[in-house]
Protein backbone atom coordinates (compact mmCIF):
# COMPACT_ATOMS: atom_id res chain seq x y z
CA UNK A 1 0.00 0.00 0.00
CA UNK A 2 2.82 2.53 0.70
CA UNK A 3 4.70 1.95 -2.60
CA UNK A 4 1.38 2.26 -4.04
CA UNK A 5 0.47 5.16 -2.61
CA UNK A 6 4.43 6.81 -3.11
CA UNK A 7 4.20 5.80 -7.03
CA UNK A 8 0.82 7.75 -7.41
CA UNK A 9 3.01 10.64 -5.66
CA UNK A 10 5.46 10.85 -7.70
CA UNK A 11 3.47 10.19 -10.76
CA UNK A 12 1.58 13.75 -9.46
CA UNK A 13 5.03 15.23 -8.80
CA UNK A 14 6.47 14.77 -12.09
CA UNK A 15 3.17 15.95 -13.71
CA UNK A 16 3.83 19.35 -11.37
CA UNK A 17 7.61 19.41 -12.88
CA UNK A 18 6.17 19.39 -16.64
CA UNK A 19 4.01 22.48 -15.88
CA UNK A 20 7.78 24.52 -15.32
CA UNK A 21 8.77 23.46 -18.82
CA UNK A 22 5.43 24.98 -19.40
CA UNK A 23 5.30 27.79 -17.50
CA UNK A 24 8.81 28.75 -17.43
CA UNK A 25 8.25 32.80 -16.54
CA UNK A 26 6.27 31.96 -13.03
CA UNK A 27 9.40 29.83 -12.05
CA UNK A 28 11.91 32.56 -13.01
CA UNK A 29 9.69 35.13 -11.19
CA UNK A 30 9.57 32.79 -7.78
CA UNK A 31 13.47 32.66 -8.57
CA UNK A 32 14.02 36.34 -8.91
CA UNK A 33 11.71 37.78 -6.55
CA UNK A 34 13.86 37.06 -3.43
CA UNK A 35 16.85 38.08 -5.07
CA UNK A 36 15.45 41.26 -6.00
CA UNK A 37 14.32 41.72 -1.68
CA UNK A 38 17.78 40.65 -0.81
CA UNK A 39 19.95 43.75 -3.17
CA UNK A 40 16.99 46.15 -1.92
CA UNK A 41 17.33 45.72 1.83
CA UNK A 42 21.40 44.83 1.42
CA UNK A 43 21.83 47.82 -0.87
CA UNK A 44 19.02 50.82 -1.22
CA UNK A 45 17.23 50.00 2.31
CA UNK A 46 20.30 48.56 3.95
CA UNK A 47 21.29 49.17 7.71
CA UNK A 48 19.89 46.64 9.82
CA UNK A 49 18.55 48.58 13.00
CA UNK A 50 20.24 46.98 16.26
CA UNK A 51 22.95 44.81 14.30
CA UNK A 52 26.44 45.09 14.85
CA UNK A 53 29.14 43.78 12.52
CA UNK A 54 28.36 42.70 9.04
CA UNK A 55 24.85 43.57 7.97
CA UNK A 56 25.16 41.49 4.87
CA UNK A 57 26.08 38.21 7.22
CA UNK A 58 22.99 38.76 9.04
CA UNK A 59 20.49 39.59 6.17
CA UNK A 60 21.37 36.70 3.53
CA UNK A 61 20.39 34.25 6.12
CA UNK A 62 17.02 36.37 7.37
CA UNK A 63 16.21 36.13 3.31
CA UNK A 64 16.77 32.42 3.26
CA UNK A 65 14.50 32.37 6.02
CA UNK A 66 11.44 35.08 4.15
CA UNK A 67 11.97 33.10 0.87
CA UNK A 68 10.71 29.79 2.46
CA UNK A 69 7.65 31.76 3.81
CA UNK A 70 6.46 33.54 0.58
CA UNK A 71 5.96 32.31 -2.47
CA UNK A 72 3.29 29.96 -1.52
CA UNK A 73 0.82 31.74 -4.03
CA UNK A 74 1.81 29.46 -7.01
CA UNK A 75 0.74 26.34 -5.41
CA UNK A 76 -2.05 27.85 -3.71
CA UNK A 77 -3.25 28.13 -7.03
CA UNK A 78 -2.42 25.39 -8.87
CA UNK A 79 -4.51 23.26 -5.96
CA UNK A 80 -7.27 25.44 -6.25
CA UNK A 81 -7.36 25.61 -10.21
CA UNK A 82 -7.38 21.31 -9.95
CA UNK A 83 -10.46 21.74 -8.13
CA UNK A 84 -12.39 24.25 -10.50
CA UNK A 85 -11.07 22.66 -13.77
CA UNK A 86 -12.54 19.76 -12.81
CA UNK A 87 -9.06 18.02 -13.02
CA UNK A 88 -9.26 16.60 -9.30
CA UNK A 89 -12.86 14.65 -10.65
CA UNK A 90 -10.85 12.98 -13.47
CA UNK A 91 -8.03 12.24 -10.61
CA UNK A 92 -10.47 10.35 -8.29
CA UNK A 93 -12.30 8.23 -11.10
CA UNK A 94 -8.48 6.56 -11.26
CA UNK A 95 -7.08 3.54 -9.27
CA UNK A 96 -5.14 6.38 -7.14
CA UNK A 97 -4.18 7.07 -3.75
CA UNK A 98 -6.55 9.40 -1.93
CA UNK A 99 -3.98 12.74 -1.21
CA UNK A 100 -1.43 11.66 -4.08
CA UNK A 101 -2.36 15.25 -5.83
CA UNK A 102 -1.60 17.43 -2.79
CA UNK A 103 1.70 15.24 -2.42
CA UNK A 104 3.08 15.83 -5.19
CA UNK A 105 1.73 19.47 -5.70
CA UNK A 106 4.11 19.96 -2.31
CA UNK A 107 6.73 17.83 -3.74
CA UNK A 108 7.45 19.96 -6.68
CA UNK A 109 7.31 23.17 -4.14
CA UNK A 110 9.72 22.00 -2.33
CA UNK A 111 12.36 20.86 -5.26
CA UNK A 112 11.63 24.76 -6.60
CA UNK A 113 12.41 25.81 -2.94
CA UNK A 114 15.45 23.70 -2.81
CA UNK A 115 16.21 25.32 -6.04
CA UNK A 116 15.46 29.07 -4.85
CA UNK A 117 17.92 28.38 -1.74
CA UNK A 118 20.67 27.56 -4.04
CA UNK A 119 20.20 30.62 -6.10
CA UNK A 120 19.55 33.07 -3.14
CA UNK A 121 22.68 31.62 -1.44
CA UNK A 122 24.49 32.07 -4.82
CA UNK A 123 23.75 35.19 -5.18
CA UNK A 124 24.97 35.81 -1.44
CA UNK A 125 28.65 34.20 -2.08
CA UNK A 126 28.69 36.40 -4.98
CA UNK A 127 27.68 39.95 -2.63
CA UNK A 128 30.45 38.65 -0.59
CA UNK A 129 28.79 36.90 2.10
CA UNK A 130 30.16 33.57 3.66
CA UNK A 131 28.71 30.69 5.72
CA UNK A 132 31.27 30.00 8.55
CA UNK A 133 30.00 26.68 10.27
CA UNK A 134 31.09 24.00 8.23
CA UNK A 135 29.41 21.56 5.51
CA UNK A 136 27.05 20.13 8.06
CA UNK A 137 26.29 23.17 9.87
CA UNK A 138 25.28 24.54 6.47
CA UNK A 139 23.54 21.34 5.64
CA UNK A 140 21.64 21.42 8.81
CA UNK A 141 20.72 25.11 8.41
CA UNK A 142 19.30 24.31 4.54
CA UNK A 143 17.73 21.43 6.06
CA UNK A 144 15.81 23.91 9.08
CA UNK A 145 15.11 26.25 6.34
CA UNK A 146 13.66 23.80 3.90
CA UNK A 147 11.17 22.31 7.48
CA UNK A 148 10.02 25.47 7.77
CA UNK A 149 8.71 25.60 3.95
CA UNK A 150 7.18 22.18 4.24
CA UNK A 151 5.05 23.52 7.62
CA UNK A 152 4.26 26.83 5.78
CA UNK A 153 3.52 25.03 2.44
CA UNK A 154 0.98 22.60 4.32
CA UNK A 155 -0.23 25.68 5.50
CA UNK A 156 -1.38 27.31 2.09
CA UNK A 157 -2.84 24.46 0.71
CA UNK A 158 -5.52 24.40 4.03
CA UNK A 159 -5.76 27.49 2.96
CA UNK A 160 -6.17 27.32 -0.71
CA UNK A 161 -8.44 24.19 0.03
CA UNK A 162 -11.08 26.32 1.98
CA UNK A 163 -10.44 29.34 -0.42
CA UNK A 164 -11.76 26.72 -3.22
CA UNK A 165 -11.41 29.30 -6.22
CA UNK A 166 -8.17 30.78 -7.86
CA UNK A 167 -9.43 34.58 -7.26
CA UNK A 168 -9.61 33.95 -3.63
CA UNK A 169 -6.28 32.84 -3.43
CA UNK A 170 -4.78 36.65 -3.43
CA UNK A 171 -6.53 37.76 -0.67
CA UNK A 172 -5.69 34.56 1.60
CA UNK A 173 -2.03 34.49 0.61
CA UNK A 174 -1.96 38.39 1.80
CA UNK A 175 -2.55 36.21 5.89
CA UNK A 176 1.11 34.87 5.12
CA UNK A 177 2.79 38.42 5.18
CA UNK A 178 2.70 38.96 8.64
CA UNK A 179 4.89 35.70 9.11
CA UNK A 180 7.72 37.38 6.95
CA UNK A 181 7.48 40.88 7.51
CA UNK A 182 6.94 40.65 11.80
CA UNK A 183 10.33 39.10 11.78
CA UNK A 184 13.93 39.38 12.46
CA UNK A 185 14.29 39.04 8.73
CA UNK A 186 15.79 42.57 8.46
CA UNK A 187 16.43 43.93 12.08
CA UNK A 188 17.16 42.73 15.64
CA UNK A 189 14.13 42.21 17.62
CA UNK A 190 15.92 44.33 20.83
CA UNK A 191 16.06 47.36 18.29
CA UNK A 192 12.02 47.37 18.18
CA UNK A 193 9.42 48.57 20.50
CA UNK A 194 8.69 45.96 23.50
CA UNK A 195 5.75 44.85 22.32
CA UNK A 196 6.60 44.72 18.70
CA UNK A 197 10.08 42.55 19.44
CA UNK A 198 8.08 39.92 21.43
CA UNK A 199 5.99 39.32 18.63
CA UNK A 200 8.83 38.66 16.61
CA UNK A 201 10.63 37.22 18.84
CA UNK A 202 7.83 34.33 19.16
CA UNK A 203 7.55 34.45 15.23
CA UNK A 204 8.19 30.64 14.47
CA UNK A 205 10.40 32.20 11.20
CA UNK A 206 12.76 34.27 13.52
CA UNK A 207 13.39 31.13 15.66
CA UNK A 208 14.48 29.78 12.26
CA UNK A 209 16.22 32.46 11.06
CA UNK A 210 18.21 33.06 14.61
CA UNK A 211 18.93 28.85 13.86
CA UNK A 212 20.27 29.45 10.75
CA UNK A 213 22.29 32.26 11.63
CA UNK A 214 24.05 31.03 14.29
CA UNK A 215 24.81 27.32 12.49
CA UNK A 216 26.30 29.59 9.85
CA UNK A 217 28.26 31.86 11.98
CA UNK A 218 26.76 35.12 10.94
CA UNK A 219 25.67 37.92 13.09
CA UNK A 220 22.62 38.03 15.15
CA UNK A 221 22.78 33.72 15.50
CA UNK A 222 21.99 32.85 19.34
CA UNK A 223 22.44 29.08 20.27
CA UNK A 224 19.16 27.07 21.57
CA UNK A 225 17.40 28.36 18.69
CA UNK A 226 17.58 25.19 17.04
CA UNK A 227 15.15 24.01 19.02
CA UNK A 228 12.49 25.76 18.22
CA UNK A 229 13.16 25.88 14.64
CA UNK A 230 12.45 21.97 14.47
CA UNK A 231 9.20 22.19 16.74
CA UNK A 232 7.30 25.09 15.44
CA UNK A 233 7.52 23.56 11.95
CA UNK A 234 6.67 20.05 13.24
CA UNK A 235 3.81 21.90 15.48
CA UNK A 236 2.31 23.62 12.73
CA UNK A 237 2.13 20.18 10.48
CA UNK A 238 0.80 18.60 13.00
CA UNK A 239 -2.35 20.83 13.03
CA UNK A 240 -2.16 21.79 9.33
CA UNK A 241 -1.18 18.88 7.71
CA UNK A 242 -4.45 16.37 8.36
CA UNK A 243 -6.36 19.75 8.37
CA UNK A 244 -5.65 19.61 4.73
CA UNK A 245 -5.83 16.04 3.75
CA UNK A 246 -9.57 15.86 5.86
CA UNK A 247 -10.46 18.56 3.81
CA UNK A 248 -9.52 17.51 0.61
CA UNK A 249 -11.09 13.85 1.54
CA UNK A 250 -14.36 15.91 1.68
CA UNK A 251 -14.08 17.80 -1.78
CA UNK A 252 -13.59 14.90 -3.01
CA UNK A 253 -16.69 13.47 -2.31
Amino acid sequence: MTTYALTDSWTMTRRELAHWARQPVQVLVALVFPVMLLLMFGYLVGGGRGVHGDYLGYLVPGMLALTMAFGLEGTMLAVTQDLNKGVIDRFRSMPMANGAVLVGRSAADMLQSALGLAVLTGVGYALGWRAHGGPGAFLAAMGLLLLFRFAMLWIGIHLALVAGKPELVQAVQILVWPVGFLSNAFALPDSMPGWLGTVVGWNPMSHTATAVRDLLGGPGGEPGHAWAAIAWPLALLAVFFPLAVRRFARLSR
